[in-house]
C-alpha cells in the first residue's frame, strides 16, 4: 500500500493547543479538537459565531488590536488574554497567529496557560509583598510612592507620607512570644487598611514599622488628621490569648513638594520626623513618671 497524507484536520485534532481559522470579521470558520476541551466548546457551537463573543470583556479592546496588527501582515506571537470558558470561568491563553491574505483567513493557535498564569501572579505578589501581613513590601512601596509623586508632579496635587513605628511592641513578644507578635502585625496591618482610601497604600518596612501613602493629599495638616485617625485605631486595645493589650505608635509625616522631591528623600524625613515625635512621646512620659515618683515622695 502506497502511503498518503491524512486530511489535516485529522492532523490537527491530534495537536495539545487550540487551533482556530477565521475570516476577515472573525467568524470562526474551523476549530481542531482541543478547541471543546480548552473552552468547553463543540464545533457545532461556535462555527459562524465571532471569536471575540468568546472573549473575556476586560481583553477584547486588547485583542481587537491585537488582531488588526496580524492583519496589517505581523506574525504575533505570544499574545496572552482571557477567554470566557462555556461553564463561565476564565482561561488564560497564549497566542500565536498569522494573517493569509491570499485566502482571506487569520490562523491562531492558542495553548492554556491558565496555571502558569496563576503561578506568575503569586510569584509577583510574593515579589512585592510582606509574607507576613501581605501588605506591600519596601521595595513595591519606593515604586508606588515614585509613581505617586510623578502624578502630583503632572497635575499639581500632593503626596503625603506617614512613618508609623509601633510603641511598646516589644513587650508583646516577651509577653507572648514571636506567634503573639505575628498575631498582634497581621491586626495591626489590617487596622491600617481600614483606617486609609481606596487607592492609598500601605506597607510593612520593618519588623514594628509601617509607612501609608497618601496619594492626593492637600497638605500636612490633612496628613496629620489621617495620622490621628490611624494612631486613634491602633490604640483600642487588641485581644491576644492571654488577654488585652495596649498599643501606641509614633508617626512621622512628610509631603510632597514641600519634605522631598523623590520617593527616597520622602521615606527619609518622615523617618526622621517619626523618631522625632517618639523622642518627644518618650520625654513626656518619662516627665510624667518621675511627677509621680515625686508625688509619692513628698506623701
Amino acid at each position: 500500500m502506497i502511503p498518503s497524507l491524512p486530511p489535516l484536520a485529522d492532523v490537527l485534532d491530534l495537536m495539545p493547543d487550540a487551533v482556530f481559522v477565521v475570516d476577515t470579521e472573525g467568524h470562526l470558520l474551523f476549530v481542531n479538537a482541543s478547541f471543546k476541551r480548552i473552552f468547553g466548546y463543540a464545533p457545532e457551537e461556535v462555527l459562524g459565531r465571532r471569536i471575540f463573543e468568546l472573549v473575556h470583556p476586560d481583553d477584547r479592546a486588547a485583542t481587537a488590536a491585537q488582531a488588526e496588527q496580524v492583519m496589517t501582515g505581523q506574525l504575533q506571537l505570544h499574545f496572552r488574554n482571557r477567554y470566557v470558558h462555556k461553564d463561565g470561568h476564565s482561561v488564560d491563553i497564549q497566542w500565536s497567529a498569522r494573517w493569509l491574505p491570499q485566502h482571506g483567513v487569520r490562523i491562531g493557535v492558542g495553548r492554556e496557560v491558565t496555571e502558569l498564569r496563576r503561578l506568575e501572579r503569586e510569584l509577583e505578589h510574593r515579589a512585592n509583598h510582606d509574607s507576613l501581613t501581605g501588605l506591600a513590601n519596601r521595595d513595591r512601596l519606593r515604586i508606588e510612592l515614585q509613581s505617586a509623586i510623578d502624578h502630583a508632579r503632572q497635575t499639581g496635587h500632593g503626596v503625603a507620607v506617614l512613618y508609623l513605628d509601633l510603641d511598646g511592641f516589644k513587650d508583646v513578644n516577651d509577653r507572648g512570644g514571636h506567634d503573639a507578635g505575628d498575631h498582634l502585625l497581621r491586626e495591626v496591618a489590617a487596622r491600617l487598611q481600614q483606617g486609609v482610601r481606596r487607592g492609598d497604600l500601605v506597607a510593612r518596612v520593618g519588623g514594628d514599622e509601617f509607612v501609608a501613602v497618601l496619594p492626593g493629599c492637600r497638605d500636612a495638616r490633612t496628613a496629620r488628621a489621617v495620622a490621628e485617625t490611624l494612631r486613634a485605631r491602633l490604640t483600642i486595645p487588641f485581644s491576644l490569648p492571654d488577654g488585652l493589650f495596649r498599643l501606641d505608635a509614633s508617626i512621622g509625616i512628610a509631603c510632597f513638594p514641600d519634605d522631598g522631591a523623590n520617593a527616597k528623600a520622602l521615606l527619609a524625613q518622615a523617618d526622621r520626623a517619626m523618631y522625632a515625635v517618639k523622642h518627644q512621646q518618650s520625654s513626656r512620659e518619662s516627665g510624667l513618671r518621675e511627677n509621680q515618683e515625686s508625688c509619692a515622695d513628698d506623701d
